[in-house]
């Protein structure tokens, strides 16, 4: 039997480690990687267009499916192009390896062609970065990337230079066993005691939600059940938190709507369950605040706690179900859903009127009948900027679906290349990639990718030729915008030219019929959707600086505009409050 090399034996570790694909651009350093990855049935090369997508691709099957996912980047140039998915991937928690090959080693130092020091540049965008200057040192660094990368929930990065990745791999190596999910992690019994105690002294509570709230949704309504206390989230934790709950008071942000901003305001003691939420602006500086999150660098960072709690949220309500005493008043809560109610009831006018008759087509109304149509385990991806409005407020979660999106790096072109990550998890899935004009067109060469593997994705393209978000930046600012416009082209004949199912919709009556074909064909295809660009009403009391600097101050709801089914939701826990 041949002797491995190191790259075959690199490769081995990633796949007991249970690496399915790596995703990337293949090219000179990286060249002995990927053919042992040829040359290993376990585990498939998937050809991007573009190292980046690669990035994005790998964080979504990791967001997906919970485990361990890998990209990799040639030396120089190609390995940085990964590092803005890299970022996204890390502020997203999501475990990545990345693979970031190097110039030949004895060449480091000396300015060789396409040197970088990769080991240094994804400091800031990882828990670990190191490079490997010695075959004996390979495994051992390795086991350790992927441990950083799973135990705490980010991306770690190994530099591989492509002749050591050539070299004849140690002699019988140390297999350690590889770490490959994460402990729960209970808080200690004092700060149990505190909660507890805060809590029954608190006449009015309200729980706000974040991505941590992921698993413990019957936790979290059996406690908020308890203690009468209107539950809010923000964006990362809708999916998580917002279905099946009667005690929904909406999401707080920029993107915000119903009573959560009130709710978090008008209590006697916030909860913050799960979120890194970083708007501090939108929270409250004179209630009792109390934070739980199993990362212990976030407790406290963006707002004066009075309890900080360091555990999971699902563990920690475990905990406290038991204990905490059953409050009898829920005044606050029934005047927070009442408040909820009317609120979306206010808004609700700018989604409904006339939007089936009105061209160019309501984005509102594309987002709604996208909502409809799709199905119920949906993986939707997102691009960051308007179609995170939509997102927010049309697409309804119920527990199976899925939202992914750059919501806490917040980079233009995501949308895309996290379809294709998500597809390849299950590809007999739904994916939609909601995509806007602006991001879709930056790395539009990975559409190729879909056809290439034929990866069914839908993409439901949000084409109002202009940087819609950005435009409405420079309104409130009081800028002329500038910049910001797209000459397009017709998206539909670009997807037929590539060889995918490619339509183009002008006039709303045909909306409805083109997402139904294009979801029922059996490849990739593309729903090019002619939106106004002008459909934000901007209330008359917006200030500057809630747009540009994601701050508020007398403004509850900083975007006008409907809410979809979420109203439905709303009248339906209000006839659930008792009546005198």
């Amino acid at each position: 039997m041949a002797k491995q090399n190191v790259a075959e034996q690199f490769v081995d570790i990633l796949t007991r480690a249970g690496v399915k694909r790596l995703y990337g651009v293949v090219g000179d350093s990286l060249n002995p990687v990927v053919d042992a990855v040829r040359r290993n049935s376990a585990i498939d090369w998937i050809h991007v267009r573009h190292e980046e997508t690669a990035a994005f691709a790998a964080s979504a099957e990791a967001q997906i499916t919970g485990g361990l996912a890998a990209c990799a980047g040639s030396c120089g140039p190609g390995n940085l192009h990964l590092i803005n998915g890299l970022y996204d991937a890390h502020r997203s928690m999501a475990p990545v390896l990345a693979l970031a090959s190097h110039i030949p080693s004895g060449e480091i130092g000396l300015n060789f062609f396409q040197e970088t020091h990769p080991d240094r540049l994804f400091q800031d965008c990882s828990h670990y970065s190191e490079l490997i200057s010695s075959p004996k040192q390979m495994p051992r660094l390795l086991q350790t990337a992927i441990q950083n990368a799973i135990g705490r929930s980010g991306v770690s990065v190994v530099s591989l230079p492509g002749d050591i990745a050539d070299e004849p791999a140690p002699e019988k190596p140390v297999e350690t066993a590889l770490v490959t999910s994460r402990p729960t992690v209970r808080p200690g019994d004092e700060e149990i005691d505190r909660l507890v105690k805060m809590i029954d002294e608190a006449g009015k509570v309200t729980l706000f939600c974040g991505a941590g709230t992921a698993g413990a949704h019957a936790e979290v309504m059996e406690f908020a059940g308890k203690v009468k206390s209107p539950v809010g989230h923000a964006l990362r934790g809708k999916e998580w938190i917002q279905y099946d709950n009667p005690y929904d008071v909406g999401m707080s942000g920029l993107l915000g709507y119903g009573a959560a901003y009130e709710a978090t305001h008008e209590c006697d003691l916030l909860i913050l369950l799960g979120t890194d939420f970083p708007y501090n602006a939108f929270l409250p500086d004179d209630v009792k605040i109390a934070q739980v999150d199993v990362r212990p660098e976030h407790l406290g960072r963006r707002s004066k706690l009075d309890l900080a709690v360091w555990g999971d949220v699902r563990e920690t309500l475990r905990c406290l179900i038991p204990r905490v005493q059953e409050k009898k008043n829920r005044r606050f809560l029934d005047r927070m859903l009442k408040k909820h109610a009317d609120a979306l009831e206010g808004v609700v006018k700018a989604y409904t009127r006339k939007v089936e008759k009105h061209t160019p087509i309501h984005p509102e109304y594309v987002a709604s009948v996208l909502d409809e149509i799709a199905d119920d385990d949906a993986v939707f991806t997102v691009d960051t900027g308007m179609n995170n409005v939509w997102a927010a407020r049309y697409i309804s979660p119920n527990g199976r679906r899925r939202v992914i999106g750059s919501f806490s790096h917040g980079s233009m072109a995501n949308a895309l290349p996290m379809a294709i990550g998500a597809q390849f998890t299950d590809r007999k899935r739904q994916v939609v990639s909601m995509s806007g004009d602006g991001g879709f067109s930056m790395l539009m060469g990975d559409f190729l990718t879909l056809v290439q593997y034929d990866l069914p994705v839908k993409v439901v393209l949000f084409n109002n030729s202009s940087l819609g978000m950005v435009e409405l930046e420079m309104l409130v600012a009081g800028l002329p915008s500038y910049g910001t416009a797209n000459k397009n082209p017709d998206f539909a004949a670009v997807a037929r030219a590539c060889g995918a199912y490619g339509v183009r919709v002008e006039k709303p009556k045909d909306l409805a019929g083109a997402l139904k074909d294009a979801f029922k064909h059996k490849g990739p295809a593309l729903v090019d959707v002619v939106t106004d660009p002008n459909a934000l009403s901007i209330p008359p009391k917006i200030k500057a600086e809630m747009v540009t600097g994601f701050a508020l101050s007398a403004s509850k709801m900083v975007l006008d505009g409907g809410v979809g089914r979420m109203v439905q939701m709303a009248r339906s826990n209000l006839r659930n409050v008792p009546r005198p």
